[in-house]
């Protein structure tokens, strides 16, 4: 994923069931951005089912696909946490927090049992999302001399980024947001506007 601007990702919040041997397991799947969110949606699930035996998670965050953990709340080390978060790599998601709650049914699973369950219910509510592709964008901000205007608009009408915001102070000012690979082109293309100067954060 090193390096792409685009990230897929699920649109609204999806569930999933799965059975085995008596033992229930229901899977919601949310899109999320933060780590407070996380936290608000684990802590929603563990009061809402607080009478289930456990309740499981995993989540991944960020286009790069580099912050995510898992839990197992309870179940054997591996066999919970680190299933779903398997699913959530192999259908390539992020911004995705999976939670399952597992009611048990009195037949013990085993190891195997409970990596097959837990995979099996973060499967449906991942197949009864909607997945979407995103582009990862920037953001640049710049100030100009007004006589520039029209050379600046032409490179905005060409390049198409989407205006953020715009300034007519004493400078005329703006900020662009553009898919992150178009970005050098339409900085370099900016670059050659006279008087312009870019705002470095």
């Amino acid at each position: 994923m090193e390096g792409k601007d685009v990230y897929r990702t699920i649109v609204a919040c999806a569930e999933g069931e799965y059975s085995e041997k008596r033992s229930k397991f229901h899977a919601f799947a949310h899109p999320v951005r933060t780590i407070e969110e996380v936290k608000g949606w684990v802590e929603h699930y563990q009061k809402k089912y607080y009478d289930a035996r456990h309740c499981c998670y995993a989540y991944m965050l960020g286009a790069d696909r580099k912050d995510f953990r898992a839990n197992d709340n309870g179940e054997p080390s591996g066999t919970a946490g680190k299933p779903i978060l398997g699913q959530i790599n192999s259908y390539e998601l992020t911004d995705i927090l999976i939670v399952v709650v597992r009611y048990f049914g009195g037949i013990k699973l085993g190891t195997s049992g409970l990596i097959q369950a837990y995979k099996a219910a973060a499967i449906e509510a991942i197949q009864a999302a909607r997945v979407v592709e995103k582009t990862v964008d920037e953001e640049i901000t710049f100030f100009f001399e007004y006589p520039f205007m029209n050379s600046v608009m032409r490179i905005v009408k060409e390049e198409e980024p989407t205006i953020v915001s715009q300034g007519y102070e004493h400078d005329c000012s703006m900020t662009l947001r553009i898919r992150k690979g178009n970005m050098p082109r339409l900085r370099s293309r900016l670059e050659k506007v006279d008087t312009l100067r870019f705002r470095e954060d």
